[in-house]
């Protein structure tokens, strides 16, 4: 199988930490990409229709696209390890899509500063993106912990690559604050050996 990556990307960042956890990197050839929502990378529209990352290319089936889809994919082949059966199920998917909702509206305040021209930014989009943040932020750090605090699953996952990805691209937005217990509990996880090593570099 290949990976379409960027270590840039939090959303590859999740897969990339679910083969970690699950031991699947061996089994998964890197990719390299680098496109924008501007300049795809060719190639790219062929493995996904949208242009995006991550994407998986299988050997036996047609390619993966969205970081859920492939993370389920792949948490499947490896015994259903990170999607837990039974009514915690739905737990982990809704806390999986607030995660990922929360880095829609990030990824989107930098594209808006990174890629559209300087004249053509508005301040109140980034301001509404932001207020989705910290409405996810907050309602984590109110509804959730009894769940970041249970057994690893790919909603304690996806809300640390979230959070990665805010101090990585926002940080000095501040989203910890009124977070507390969210933000201890990041900072604990976030020494794990699979968020460690799927790091974007620095810069």
């Amino acid at each position: 199988m290949k990976l379409y990556h960027s270590p840039m990307s939090p959303f590859v960042r999740k897969v990339m930490v679910l083969l970690f956890e699950t031991g699947q990197l061996s089994d998964v050839e890197i990719v390299p990409v680098t496109t924008t929502p501007i300049t795809p990378m060719d190639g790219l529209l062929a493995k996904n229709p949208l242009a995006k990352i991550p994407a998986l290319e299988r050997n036996d089936g047609a390619t993966l696209y969205d970081s859920r889809v492939i993370c389920a994919f792949l948490d499947a082949r490896a015994g259903d390890k990170l999607y837990p059966l039974g009514a915690r199920k739905w737990e982990t998917l809704t806390l999986e899509a607030t995660a990922d909702g929360i880095l829609d509206a990030a990824v989107s305040i930098t594209y808006e500063g990174r890629v559209r021209p300087k004249e053509k930014q508005w301040d109140g989009w980034t301001d509404a993106q932001w207020s989705k943040v910290i409405g996810g932020c907050s309602a984590i750090n109110t509804r959730w912990m009894s769940h970041l605090s249970g057994p690893l699953d790919m909603g304690q996952v996806s809300v640390a690559c979230a959070l990665a990805y805010l101090d990585f691209r926002h940080d000095a937005r501040g989203w910890r604050e009124g977070n507390d217990a969210l933000s201890a509990w990041y900072e604990d996880f976030s020494g794990r050996e699979s968020m460690q090593m799927t790091a974007p570099p620095a810069g």
